[in-house]
């Protein structure tokens, strides 16, 4: 797809990391589609996930458009392995602009119902890692750029409880740490926002096995009627990170159809 001047939103020639930028097969995640729709606006990309083929097959899509991807390897839980990840960006593309941290796990249950083990895992992956990889790309950032965008991916679970709380608790985490790096960082000229997805048909959400009575569901709790894809969260990203946003910082962006605005009850997954 040819990039057209006036549409690039200042994104081309620039360099974005999308941390877990993979999904399985040919599917649309969240990650993905922010890396595909950077990729079309001109930005070059560093595509990471833990499975390398995963990463792969992202950056084959972003090249079938025309657009310059390179898939990285990494379990961002190891700050070595974030570290390296930063460089790669640096290595293949010589300037850091963009951020996109996508990676996250869930979890289903109350307090007293799970284990401390799954505390500290979420934690780790929900929170720490957007910790790990904010802490090495914001220097990058600052030196090689001079001004960027961050934008940290968290849910409608942290303005919705809805049975699923030490996943509601990370993904507020992912809020406040966002707004507070909007403070920390509005002086190196790098703009901090989040996204808070709704219920969007991803490889992550239908290869846990989802009925169709239960995909029917979640369409109907939208107040649009209609079902969120990935492409619906990577359009947010690419408007945060672009130029249309520059006046934007800390904010929480809920992407979700108007679930929220009337839909309390907690949709089945499996029926």
């Amino acid at each position: 797809m040819p990039i057209h001047p006036d549409d690039d939103a200042g994104l081309a020639g620039k360099v974005a990391i999308v941390a877990g930028g993979g999904a399985a097969g040919d599917g649309i995640g969240n990650g993905r589609a922010a890396a595909i729709l950077l990729g079309r606006a001109g930005t070059k990309v560093l595509v990471v996930d833990r499975e390398l083929a995963l990463a792969e097959r992202t950056v084959a899509m972003i090249a079938a458009d025309g657009g310059t991807a390179v898939a990285h390897a990494a379990d961002l839980t190891d700050e070595k392995q974030v570290k390296d990840t930063v460089g790669a960006a640096l290595d293949h593309f010589g300037r850091l602009d963009f951020l996109d941290n996508n990676v996250g796990i869930g979890s289903r249950g109350t307090v007293v119902d799970e284990p401390p083990e799954t505390w500290r895992r979420l934690m780790q992956v929900n929170v720490e890692v957007m910790f790990l990889t904010s802490k090495h790309a914001i220097p990058a950032i600052i030196k090689t750029a001079g001004r960027g965008a961050i934008v940290n991916i968290s849910s409608i679970s942290a303005l919705r409880p809805r049975g699923l709380t030490i996943y509601t608790t990370t993904k507020a985490a992912v809020i406040g740490l966002t707004r507070a790096m909007a403070i920390d960082h509005a002086k190196d000229n790098i703009r901090v926002n989040c996204v808070a997805p709704g219920p969007v048909y991803t490889p992550m959400v239908y290869s846990r096995g989802m009925s169709e009575k239960a995909r029917e569901q979640r369409r109907r709790a939208s107040a649009l009627g209609i079902e969120g894809t990935g492409w619906d969260i990577g359009h947010a990203v690419r408007f945060l990170m672009s130029d249309h946003a520059r006046y934007i910082t800390g904010q929480t962006l809920v992407v979700d159809g108007g679930v929220t605005l009337q839909a309390p009850e907690r949709e089945s997954q499996s029926e």
